[in-house]
């Protein structure tokens, strides 16, 4: 679709208009396409997918000095085009703070909203941002607060690193149904890291909302064992979203904490009152 202000929105949607729509926010990087390995029980749930690609990936035209808020002006945008008045939304990863923004920003049309795996804000009171995160994340961070420059050096020196700090139980994820992700990641990094150090730009920024705006129900989500986002992020974004519900999984990082993908779709159809 294209917006009014010229760019173009790449977007998905699994049409069935009959059911409740649930906006899935893609991580870092990612291209938009819903997550494949939570279809059937959407199905079995009655659940629609729509998503789009961020600006900078995919099928969209990038938004040079996006922040983390912006994301609620598209999502507007094809939900409207769509015929779509009130939906649900679901993110990981770097999903999750745009997620978290569209509840807050687009409030009188959100039923529910789940994040998982998600950062909190850099800067955030009573938060030690980097406490726990791998070396790998952690440089990443620490080079986009330096600068953009930094940062796409850090990731040109990275490009080929396979010290992935995945956990055991991510690994075994990714070797399952989460291999999925490869459909996804790959696309997503065609052009080069610019779409992502836009997303990291973008997190240690301002984000431009307050999550006390955030009034539908919320559910946050977390491997104890991520070292991408150490679970401290959930837990200060669980304290600080009025009546927020909490899910801190023993054993799970960063991807394997998707095996509640059922559970939070069914939470979410529990929640929603249409």
């Amino acid at each position: 679709m294209t917006r009014d202000d010229g760019r173009t929105l790449h977007a998905y949607d699994s049409a069935e208009e009959d059911r409740l729509a649930v906006v899935w926010h893609h991580g870092t990087p990612n291209i938009g396409a819903p997550p494949a390995p939570l279809f059937g029980d959407a199905d079995r749930l009655g659940l629609r997918w729509v998503a789009y690609d961020r600006p900078g990936y995919g099928g969209s035209t990038a938004r040079p000095g996006r922040d983390v808020a912006s994301a609620a002006e598209d999502v507007r945008s094809v939900v409207d085009a769509l015929g779509i008045d009130r939906f649900a939304l679901l993110g990981h990863s770097g999903g999750g703070p745009h997620a978290l923004a569209c509840a807050a920003l687009l409030a009188d049309r959100v039923l529910a909203v789940a994040s998982g795996s998600s950062l909190a804000p850099y800067g955030a009171e009573g938060l030690d941002y980097f406490a726990g995160m791998a070396p790998l994340q952690d440089g990443a961070m620490r080079a986009v607060l330096t600068s953009r420059e930094a940062s796409e050096a850090y990731e040109k020196a990275h490009a080929n690193d396979g010290d992935i700090p995945f956990t055991k139980a991510d690994w075994a994820a990714l070797e399952g149904a989460w291999s999925w992700f490869g459909s996804v990641v790959a696309p997503a990094m065609a052009n080069g890291p610019g779409p992502a150090i836009d997303d990291n730009v973008a997190f240690v920024a301002p984000w431009g909302f307050d999550l006390a705006q955030i009034g539908a129900p919320a559910y946050i989500f977390h491997g104890r064992d991520d070292v991408f986002v150490p679970s401290g992020h959930g837990e200060w974004l669980a304290a600080h979203i009025p009546g927020a519900e909490l899910n801190i999984l023993d054993g799970e990082g960063h991807v394997s904490v998707l095996k509640l993908g059922p559970r939070v779709l069914e939470w979410i159809r529990e929640v929603s009152a249409v």
